[in-house]
């Protein structure tokens, strides 16, 4: 039987996935559209008021932006147990809670959501398990409620599928995560198969590991952290360039896209 992987905290640099290795380093905002496009996605989802599900808020940088919006309730649903207790602490002040659950299969009532949001969370996911985590929101969400979703696309929809393929498998080998991203096109039509109708559609450069959006996300001193950290582990440092390169590689063909779909019958 081969070993159980070991939990995050103990992987070493070389070998913990991109986006826990950037958070490792100091980075906390994950999102291949930065923070701009978290608070377009945000905006268009409409959160003041209403009961609001995040699916994966990991370390919780979106969720304290979400609270910030005021809205009735907050339920966060992850399934990595060591991230939910930072969560807790942000979603407190609307009595917001965390429950340790897969995307997929949330638990939750059916039609008891206003809004889900889910962020960069897709891409690391399959094409079964993206339909079943989109048809979960639909599920959890009332007649006319939005789900918004922040994830890393391809461009331009014409983009041959031999390069489709080179950039899913230079990328998972970067970040060691089995990464699928889609064209615009095919995450809206993920969204309309699972029975939502396609409210927004908006984009960002990918610009993830480049320093001006390093700095525009982290600030300053963020930004410092997060370098002091690269140069005291050389295992990191070595994983980020890579990362970084082949971001670069394919810079023409990544984009970050935002998209919000409805619940009908509202």
């Amino acid at each position: 039987m081969a070993d159980a992987p070991l939990p995050l905290a103990e992987r070493s640099d070389a070998d913990l996935p991109g986006h826990w290795l950037l958070a490792r380093l100091g980075k906390r905002v994950l999102r291949p559209g930065g923070l701009e496009l978290t608070s377009r996605l945000l905006s268009a989802a409409r959160i003041d008021g209403a009961d609001v599900v995040e699916l994966g808020p990991g370390l919780g940088r979106t969720a304290t932006d979400i609270i910030a919006k005021k809205p009735r309730s907050y339920v966060g649903v992850d399934d990595t147990a060591a991230a939910t207790e930072n969560v807790r602490a942000i979603v407190a002040p609307v009595n917001g809670s965390v429950v340790v659950a897969d995307a997929a299969a949330t638990g939750l009532p059916d039609d008891s959501a206003d809004v889900v949001v889910g962020e960069a969370m897709l891409t690391m996911q399959g094409d079964k398990a993206k339909r079943a985590i989109i048809e979960e929101a639909f599920r959890v969400l009332r007649p006319g409620g939005r789900y918004a979703i922040h994830e890393l696309g391809l461009e331009p929809e014409t983009l041959s599928q031999d390069i489709k393929d080179d950039i899913r498998r230079d990328m998972s080998r970067a970040i060691k995560v089995n990464a699928r991203p889609l064209t615009t096109a095919e995450w809206k039509q993920l969204l309309i198969d699972a029975g939502f109708e396609i409210e927004t559609v908006d984009r960002a450069p990918m610009a993830l590991l480049n320093p001006a959006r390093v700095l525009a996300d982290e600030g300053l001193l963020g930004a410092l952290r997060i370098v002091g950290n690269l140069i005291r582990r050389p295992a990191a440092r070595r994983r980020v360039l890579g990362m970084r390169s082949t971001f670069q590689r394919y810079r023409r063909s990544l984009t970050a896209v935002a998209v919000v779909g409805v619940v009908p019958g509202q």
